[in-house]
């Protein structure tokens, strides 16, 4: 009988080991279950977070484009109207500078007349004043002569 209950003892043993070996393995079963459904939820999760970053990046990438587009559109305005105020400024400079030079011209075309003139009276009293002492060396030459 010893022999019959250590038997029983360990077929008792046994058969609650496979159960409990059973169970394990329906609790490791649910487990991966579990985890999959996890991993599958956080997929779906990531996946909608990354739509919505990939639109929202897009949107902002638009409107900084625009903005980008907008602030070269208004530089080249400005661009465009200093150039051509650079441009009156130097075509009106331009203007009085040709008459200031005009007039300076003239100036100094009348003042050279003057000074033609001047010099031309100079040069013939000068002619005038060595002739008259030319004609006076040979009066005195011819009186020396004589």
């Amino acid at each position: 009988m010893k022999k019959l209950s250590l038997l029983t003892i360990a077929l008792a043993l046994l058969t609650w080991a496979a159960l409990a070996y059973a169970q394990a393995g329906t609790d490791v079963k649910k487990a991966a279950d579990d985890t999959g459904k996890a991993t599958d939820t956080a997929a779906k999760d990531t996946a909608h977070a990354t739509k919505k970053a990939a639109v929202k990046t897009g949107e902002t990438s638009d409107k900084a484009a625009k903005d980008t587009g907008h602030a070269t559109k208004v530089a080249a305005k400005d661009t465009e109207k200093g150039t051509k105020t650079a441009a009156k400024d130097t075509g009106k400079g331009t203007k009085v500078a040709a008459k200031d030079t005009e007039k300076a011209a003239d100036k100094t075309g009348d003042a050279t007349k003057v000074a033609a003139k001047d010099t031309g009276k100079g040069v013939k009293k000068g002619a005038k004043a060595v002739g008259h002492g030319v004609k006076k060396g040979a009066k005195k030459t011819e009186d020396v002569a004589k």
